[in-house]
């Protein structure tokens, strides 16, 4: 193998392992002093000209390109997930494990109100839906996860959630007074429980409200019943009144 051959591949295995074009200092650092690079790389790029690869100029430095004339065999469409902040990943947890929620109830949790489009981010990723509406005033819609969620997350269903000890373990738990407060209430039991005290506050509530219109209505029926009173003193006859005297 003569030595000008020797120099040509190693120009050319530079050029394939670098992550960005290289100048001419950068290579003449890896041949002798007398080697002419210029003319080197100008000889490569003539070998590479009919190849999937070719050797390209990029300022006044040397990369490896695939040929123009393959961009469209080997265009691909990637779906690339959005990155999600911080106030997100809170809402999406909590949605999670305190489904059906209304937006008051998770603000309540985290500590401060829901930035505009929160929830929109998670509804556009497939990973939340309405869920019914709350009975109470205003009947605020809940939010749940979906099916896409647990395949995303690799969940069979919400069960598969981690638990709170996990949780800590792992160090995703979050230190904030609001977080920790709710933290124990991310077993099955005690989210259950506090669903039905919910469901159990309206349903007095609304069983009162009944038993109100009932007796206001029971009052005015017994006020609609009762006969009106004589006027005594229209009715009333003096003794002798039809005498002269």
């Amino acid at each position: 193998m003569s030595e000008r051959h020797q120099q040509l591949r190693l120009i050319e295995a530079l050029l394939f392992a670098a992550a960005e074009p290289l100048g001419e200092e950068l290579l003449k650092a890896h041949l002798p002093a007398d080697v002419d690079v210029a003319a080197l790389v100008a000889e490569l790029a003539g070998l590479y000209a009919n190849r999937g690869v070719h050797v390209v100029e990029v300022g006044k430095k040397w990369a490896m390109r695939t040929a123009p004339d393959l961009a469209a065999a080997l265009r691909t469409e990637l779906t690339v997930p959005r990155k999600l902040n911080r106030a997100t990943v809170e809402t999406l947890a909590i949605i999670a494990y305190h489904q059906p929620i209304t937006r008051p109830e998770i603000e309540e949790i985290r500590g401060v109100s829901l930035s505009r489009g929160t929830l929109d981010v998670l509804l556009e990723a497939g990973w939340i839906k309405p869920g019914r509406r709350r009975e109470g005033p205003g009947r605020p819609v809940t939010w749940v996860t979906t099916e896409a969620f647990l395949d995303h997350f690799g969940l069979a269903n919400t069960k598969d959630l981690p638990g709170i000890e996990e949780l800590r373990a792992a160090g995703l738990l979050d230190k904030r007074p609001a977080i920790s407060a709710y933290g124990a209430a991310l077993t099955e039991e005690q989210i259950a429980a506090e669903e039905n005290a919910r469901e159990q506050a309206l349903a007095d509530a609304e069983n009162h409200a009944e038993s109100l219109e009932e007796a206001d209505f029971g009052a005015e029926r017994e006020d609609d019943e009762t006969p009106p009173e004589e006027d005594e003193t229209s009715a009333a006859v003096e003794p002798g009144g039809q005498h002269g005297h």
